[in-house]
């Protein structure tokens, strides 16, 4: 069982390079993770369901415009990710940016974010889980929903539980499929754009007919602005699971370096192959998905059930690393004196009591989803509606003070470093408080935001309460 050490004051300047205070967390944890597994988390972690289903919604609102709105999030997205990984490398820790919030801004802020983080991996379980139950249901009429789910929170819960090594396989296999997906996508779709498969280049007509590139105004390119920006969710497991790794340092190192062409390529290159090839207004896009629509168009047969298996391993990727990230945070939150103790115990390198927690919320999570579908589980989705950004705001703020602090005591450790500091950094906050910002044009959005922030200010205010009980 790990030891416990008290933070730093948040206050203090006294020097804090040593490595077993750095990742006192990851003292109980294994080492099972391999390179192999992190570069693949690394490359396929940017490829979610939400990419292959979500995104229609956001073309249906923006026109080929989401072309650019994908691109300005992915810059900012690019941002956090190397901020991330500055800190992750020059401390590595399973708590990831709650450990940072918590040794540069404030015990109440690490509690705050990891809590809030682990809240929304949580809930991101019971989703996925029902979703990707529904898509069984449909293959297997007849079957109930509720038996796929219960199946896979069963296999992926047990699986975490035996050892590290199994989660970094299975989404080492997870994201090789869908990595292999996209790229396959990526290359039918510029041959079509090309003329040379398919019904002929469609040149510029679906650019700019159809009531032109920007068809709904600004309003349309917020709108598809906040799609792609939540699209873009689980790229931070990368730097909770590199503390399990053998090389920690030079596994972030690698993972936030190709971060830039990950987005540009996957994100943003599909995207622009969508809406050269689909008219954006076509009803389709929203009903069948855009993915769905764009191999239908190009002529692969049975592109509908290819898309379901695509995102069903999306979806299961997704629980697998989302039960091992929640569990994680969890873990090292404990481990530091912020949550019950019980959930800090080690055994077989694995926090199993922390898997099993999150796990148990997850599916009471997916019970409240069968149950109370409009009241309580909608309450729970929109407490975690903008829990991501307001956990890049902590990103944020303790990259700032790392950083300087750094400069100051430990330059050598700054393997990794932000481009132009401290302005990228102020430019990526910004770029935060203004999709905040712009969540408030809308009533959905609203009462997203509305409940975010009120359960982060109960996190706050119970870490506020623990830190001085502590």
């Amino acid at each position: 069982m790990s030891t416990t050490t008290s933070p730093q004051p948040p206050h203090s300047t006294a020097p804090s390079t040593a490595p077993q205070t750095e990742q006192p967390q990851a003292a109980g944890l294994s080492h099972g993770l391999r390179p192999r597994h992190l570069s693949m988390i690394a490359l396929g972690g940017v490829i979610g369901a939400g990419l292959f289903v979500g995104s229609g919604a956001g073309i249906a609102a923006a026109g080929p415009a989401i072309v650019l709105a994908f691109a300005v999030s992915g810059v900012l997205v690019m941002l956090i990710m190397r901020m991330l990984g500055e800190m992750s490398a020059a401390r590595p820790a399973s708590g990831s940016f709650s450990v940072h919030a918590e040794k540069e801004i404030g015990v109440w802020a690490g509690f705050t974010s990891g809590w809030l983080f682990w809240l929304l991996l949580c809930v991101g379980v019971s989703a996925e889980a029902t979703g990707a139950g529904g898509i069984m249901t449909s293959w297997l009429p007849g079957t109930p929903t509720w038996m796929w789910v219960a199946l896979f929170m069963t296999f992926f819960c047990v699986s975490n539980l035996a050892a590290v090594k199994n989660f970094g396989e299975f989404e080492f296999w997870f994201a090789a499929i869908k990595v292999a997906a996209i790229v396959g996508f990526l290359v039918l779709g510029v041959l079509a754009v090309l003329g040379v498969i398919g019904k002929g280049a469609p040149g510029l007509t679906n650019l700019t007919g159809h009531g032109g590139f920007l068809p709904h105004g600004v309003n349309g390119l917020v709108t598809g602005l906040l799609a792609s920006v939540f699209a873009y969710g689980g790229l931070e497991t990368v730097t909770i699971a590199a503390a399990e790794s053998k090389d920690p340092v030079r596994s972030v190192g690698s993972a936030v370096r190709t971060a830039m062409w990950r987005i540009a390529v996957f994100y943003v290159g599909s995207m622009a192959v969508i809406v050269t090839l689909l008219p954006w207004n076509n009803p389709s896009v929203v009903k069948h998905g855009p993915y769905v629509e764009t191999l239908s168009l190009i002529g692969v047969p049975a592109a509908a059930q290819i898309m379901n298996v695509v995102v069903l391993i999306a979806l299961l990727s997704a629980m697998n690393a989302n039960i091992y990230g929640s569990s994680r945070m969890a873990y090292s939150l404990v481990q530091r004196g912020l949550g019950p103790k019980a959930l800090a115990r080690v055994s077989g390198g694995v926090p199993r009591i922390a898997v099993l927690a999150s796990s148990a919320f997850g599916f009471f999570a997916v019970l409240l989803n069968f149950w109370w579908p409009t009241t309580v589980f909608a309450w729970l989705l929109n407490a975690v509606g903008a829990a991501v950004l307001v956990v890049w705001a902590f990103v944020c703020v303790a990259q700032l003070r790392m950083r300087r602090r750094l400069e100051r005591e430990a330059p050598e450790r700054l393997t990794v470093r932000v481009w132009a500091f401290p302005y990228l950094t102020w430019v990526a906050l910004a770029g935060v408080l203004a999709v905040l910002a712009l969540m408030l044009l809308s009533h959905g959005n609203r009462v997203q935001l509305a409940t975010t922030l009120g359960a982060t200010a109960v996190l706050a205010v119970l870490g506020l309460a623990w830190s001085r009980k502590r």
